[in-house]
C-alpha cells in the first residue's frame, strides 16, 4: 500500500480537499484518491462502491499498453521507428498504400496514423476478420504523423504488436515489469476474439492500483529505489508529440504523448470513458485518481485546478484539527444513495411471483417477476445467459451477482422504491464498472411497462422502453 499522512503534512490544506469534494457533488463520482509527496492525504469511496472493488478502466488502460511498449523498446524486441506492416506479413493487404507503409509505431503511440476517421468501429462490424487485418485494410487517408485523431484501434495495434514479438499477453508480460513491483494484484483485461489483450480499453483495478502507477510516473519510473521504467521514457511518453486543438482553456487541446494526455497546469493525464482519471500535477508533487459514472469529464479536471491547486504549498502546515475532521467526516460519509420515495406499496401483494413475459428487446430480457419481503425485493430475470437473481434492498443497498449484458458474472448493487401505488423503481449499479440504471416499471392489470435511463452513455441519455404482459403467478 501507499503510504498515508494527513494533508497538511504534506503542504495542502484540508479545506481544499474539502472544496473539491463539495465542487463535485453533483456528479457521480465512485472514488477518490490524492496523493502528495508520496503519501495518501485522502481517499474515499462513494458507497456502494469499496476500495477492494477493481474499477473498468476504459481508455486509462492505454496508458498501461503504451507503458509495456516502453519496457520491449528498452530491451531491444521492438523500435518506435519500426513500419508497423513489418510486424505482420502475414496479415498485410495486397496492395500497401504509401501511408500504410510509412505508418510506424509510434505513430500509434501518439494517435497520428493518418486516418481521417479511427477504424475501431470495424472489428464489430466485420466480426469474422482478425482485427489486425482489419485494421491493416482501413483507408489511411493522410500521412501519418500529420495529424491527431483519437484512434483505439492503434492501441489495440500496439497490444498485438507486443504480443506478436514477446508471445506473451499484455498482462503477462506487465506482471513482473511493473504490476508485482507495485503490488497491483488480481488486474484483468478484456480480450479480442484472438486472444490478444483490447490495448485500448477493457483493464480493471483498483483505485490505489491507479494511484500507484501515476506516483511511478512522477517520480520518472523509480519505486522504491529501483528504476523500474526505462531512463528518460516518462520524459519522452508525457512530453507532446502531436497538437490536438487550440483551445488554451481546454484540457483536451493540449497535446498528446504517447497515449497520455497533456493538461493544463504543465500536467499531464491518463483517462478513461466516464470520468476514470489519474492526473500526473509534476509541478505539485501530487497525483490524483478519480473512478465515477459522470458524462461531463471536464467537471473533474476544472474542480483539481480551481479548488485543489489553491490550497497547496512548498511548505508542511500546522495541522488544523477541525478542517481536517470535517474532511474525515466527509470521506468517511461519502454515498451515493439508493431511491427512496414511498417504502411500499398495495401493489406489491398482488404484483409479487407473478411472471411476465417480456417482448423481443435488444437487452436480451425474456421474462422477468418481482418477489417482496419486509427488507428486500428479489429481481428474477430470465435472459439470453439464463435465470439471474437479483437483490434489491428497500431503501437501501443489496449485493448480489448476475449476468446481465455480458456472459460472465457481474458484481451487483441494488435497491428499490415505489414512486406510487403502481409505480416501482428500482436501481442496479454495475460497481465494478461505470454503469448504473434506473428502472421504473409501471404496473397495469396484466401488463407491465419498464423503462430503464442508464446514467452514462456514449451516446444520447434516452428511457428505453420495453413491455411485458403477466402469464402466471410463480409459486
Amino acid at each position: 500500500m501507499l503510504p498515508r499522512s494527513t494533508p497538511e503534512a504534506q503542504g495542502m490544506t484540508s479545506r481544499s480537499i474539502f472544496d473539491l469534494i463539495e465542487a463535485l457533488q453533483d456528479v457521480e463520482l465512485h472514488s477518490l484518491m490524492i496523493v502528495r509527496h508520496g503519501q495518501v492525504t485522502a481517499e474515499g469511496w462513494w458507497s456502494p462502491y469499496q476500495a477492494d472493488y477493481p474499477h473498468m478502466l476504459f481508455s486509462l488502460s492505454k496508458s498501461f499498453t503504451s507503458t509495456a511498449i516502453g519496457f520491449a523498446a528498452a530491451e531491444g524486441l521492438l523500435s518506435l521507428d519500426a513500419p508497423v506492416i513489418g510486424f505482420f506479413p502475414d496479415e498485410i493487404p495486397d496492395v500497401v498504400s504509401p501511408h500504410l507503409k510509412a505508418m510506424k509505431v509510434r505513430h500509434l503511440l501518439t494517435m497520428a496514423t493518418g486516418h481521417e476517421v479511427e477504424p475501431t468501429d470495424q472489428f464489430w462490424l466485420e466480426k469474422e476478420v482478425p482485427w489486425v487485418r482489419t485494421f491493416l485494410a482501413s483507408n489511411v487517408e493522410h500521412a501519418p504523423g500529420s495529424r491527431f485523431v483519437y484512434n483505439s484501434a492503434a492501441t489495440y495495434m500496439l497490444s498485438a504488436i507486443l504480443h506478436r514479438v514477446t508471445g506473451e499477453h499484455l498482462l503477462s508480460y506487465l506482471e513482473p515489469r511493473l504490476l508485482k513491483p507495485l503490488g497491483i494484484n488480481n488486474a484483468t483485461w478484456e480480450n479480442c476474439p484472438a486472444g490478444i489483450a483490447v490495448g485500448g480499453w477493457g483493464m480493471s483495478i483498483t483505485t490505489e492500483d491507479i494511484a500507484k502507477v501515476g506516483q511511478l510516473y512522477l517520480q520518472n519510473g523509480q519505486w522504491e529505489g529501483a528504476q523500474l521504467l526505462p531512463q528518460g521514457w516518462v520524459e519522452e511518453a508525457s512530453a507532446k508529440h502531436i497538437a490536438n486543438g487550440e483551445d488554451v482553456n481546454n484540457d483536451w487541446n493540449q497535446g498528446y504523448g504517447y497515449q497520455l494526455w497533456r493538461c493544463r497546469h504543465n500536467a499531464y493525464r491518463a483517462d478513461g470513458a466516464f470520468g476514470q482519471f489519474c492526473v500526473v500535477v509534476p509541478d505539485h508533487d501530487l497525483v490524483v485518481v478519480t473512478t465515477s459514472g459522470l458524462q461531463d469529464m471536464s467537471k473533474v479536471l476544472n474542480a483539481i485546478w480551481e479548488k485543489l491547486l489553491p490550497g497547496i504549498t512548498t511548505d508542511t502546515l500546522p495541522p488544523n484539527e477541525v478542517d481536517f475532521t470535517e474532511l474525515n467526516n466527509r470521506l468517511q460519509l461519502l454515498k451515493l444513495e439508493p431511491p427512496r420515495l414511498v417504502p411500499n406499496a398495495s401493489a406489491e401483494e398482488w404484483c409479487s411471483n407473478r411472471e411476465y413475459v417480456i417482448t423481443p428487446n435488444e437487452r436480451g430480457i425474456e421474462s422477468i417477476e418481482f418477489g417482496f419481503g419486509e427488507e428486500r425485493a428479489t429481481l428474477n430475470i430470465t435472459n439470453t445467459y439464463g435465470k439471474q437473481r437479483i437483490a434489491l434492498g428497500r431503501e437501501t443497498w443489496e449485493s448480489s451477482t448476475a449476468r446481465l449484458y455480458q456472459d460472465t458474472d457481474q458484481r451487483i448493487e441494488g435497491s428499490f422504491t415505489w414512486r406510487d401505488e403502481l409505480s416501482l423503481v428500482f436501481t442496479i449499479r454495475y460497481v465494478e464498472k461505470p454503469w448504473a440504471e434506473t428502472c421504473t416499471c409501471e404496473f397495469g392489470e396484466d401488463e407491465i411497462v419498464i423503462s430503464i435511463m442508464p446514467n452514462v452513455s456514449f451516446g444520447p441519455l434516452e428511457e428505453v422502453p420495453i413491455r411485458g404482459k403477466a402469464v402466471s403467478r410463480l409459486v
